[in-house]
């Protein structure tokens, strides 16, 4: 019950009565701290079948991902102390870069080199528009410090804590912010194509979770999960699991030399992988540390999904597209879930999408950090606490945080 103990001193400003105090008591009797590891696996798995299933029912695309994600988050929040192992984290990116690789064609290239200014100039706005926002964030105190300008940041999440570090604002709520923005973003895109666009997944297409497999393109997809994972593992590319497979598959493919085969049970998987890694981010310490801008933290998020969805509009005015693919293509992260609603949803030029994601997450991890260094720069800093007389940046990062905080900057991949 060692973690209860730090949220206490988390959010409550000295002298002040715990407003908290009777639910982190209730929180403490129903913890899942003292659980064996074993039963907490089993209790995940049953929670995310029994989501998956439910999304699934209700025609939400990537249910496979939401119902992992939403039943990881419950777990943390319950005090489970659940990771998923890097392998199969890593596994699970190769999956979905050679699921990326088959729905590229040569037109996308010939598509890409004729509007790259345009999809640069969509990618630049992005990462300043983040930036921008976190700056009027923080310069009306809806976020202390600079905590907003870093949080906001659409991917390199491992840079932004770092930075944050240094400039003095709150990596706890760093992190929450980034790891809170990709299942928002998820979430969103999700109920969008669901019931806004009304989009829906045929009920005959459910639950199809085996097929006959060929094994020679299997194995010949094997080989390049195998060897594209190394490579991404060994070269510390960031999101390399997820990108040299992509890129080794794409070219394979497209030349025709071998045919991807993906089981539609190894995509469950690593949809399920990457869903688990997300929402066992939750940490118990790190969502009691946010409670307080809880509310402001999704107004910015939701504030940045809507600056990012009058873009895909502006796309579709420019390029003619569906504005469902416009709408993905401009979502603000992360990668690997923006490509598993694609794939898993009608009328979506894919390859379009991920040209796009692909761009951002690149130029947000050669220019973001710049970017919002500079912007920090300008901001001026608060010399006093907040109004209420509560400075969340005062205290400092228990052990146990720091620990919690090294996993996040490790896992910078699911992210972005």
């Amino acid at each position: 019950m060692e973690l209860f103990d730090i949220t206490c001193q988390t959010v409550l400003p000295a002298g002040e009565e715990p407003l908290y105090s009777k639910t982190i008591m209730m929180a403490r009797s129903l913890s899942l701290a003292r659980v064996p590891s074993g039963a907490q696996w089993i209790l995940l798995i049953l929670s995310s079948a029994f989501l998956s299933v439910f999304f699934e029912l209700a025609g939400l695309p990537a249910a496979l991902l939401l119902g992992p994600m939403v039943g990881g988050i419950l777990l943390s929040v319950g005090g489970g102390s659940l990771r998923v192992p890097r392998i199969f984290h890593a596994t699970a990116q190769a999956v979905i870069g050679c699921m990326i690789a088959r729905n590229i064609t040569p037109e996308i290239l010939v598509t890409f080199r004729r509007d790259w200014p345009l999809f640069m100039g969509i990618v630049f706005f992005t990462i300043v528009s983040s930036s921008l926002l976190g700056w009027l964030l923080g310069r009306l105190r809806i976020l202390p410090g600079t905590t907003a300008v870093w949080g906001l940041s659409p991917g390199a999440a491992s840079v932004m804590m770092m930075m944050a570090e240094s400039y003095g604002a709150d990596a706890r709520l760093v992190a929450f912010m980034q790891y809170l923005r990709v299942v928002m973003v998820a979430t969103a895109a999700s109920l969008i194509v669901r019931f806004w666009m009304n989009v829906h997944t045929p009920a005959s297409r459910h639950f199809i979770l085996y097929s006959p497999v060929h094994w020679h393109a299997f194995l010949e997809t094997l080989l390049i999960l195998v060897i594209g994972g190394a490579l991404g593992r060994l070269s510390r590319i960031p999101a390399g699991a997820l990108l040299l497979p992509m890129l080794l598959g794409a070219i394979l493919h497209g030349a025709h030399i071998v045919s991807i085969e993906l089981p539609p049970w190894l995509l469950a998987a690593s949809y399920s992988f990457l869903g688990w890694t997300i929402g066992l981010g939750f940490t118990w310490p790190i969502i009691v540390h946010a409670l307080r801008t809880l509310p402001q933290t999704i107004l910015a998020i939701l504030t940045l999904i809507i600056v990012c969805g009058g873009l895909a509009f502006w796309l579709v005015h420019v390029l003619g597209i569906s504005l469902l693919t416009a709408y993905l293509a401009t979502s603000p992260g992360g990668m690997d879930s923006v490509a598993i609603i694609a794939a898993a949803t009608h009328n979506v030029d894919v390859p379009f999408v991920m040209a796009l994601q692909t761009s951002r997450f690149m130029a947000v991890l050669l220019f973001g950090p710049a970017i919002s260094r500079w912007v920090a720069n300008r901001m001026e800093q608060p010399e006093t606490p907040d109004s209420k007389g509560w400075n969340p940046e005062s205290r400092p990062i228990e052990p146990k945080e720091e620990k919690i905080l090294e996993q996040v900057r490790e896992d910078e991949d699911e992210l972005d």
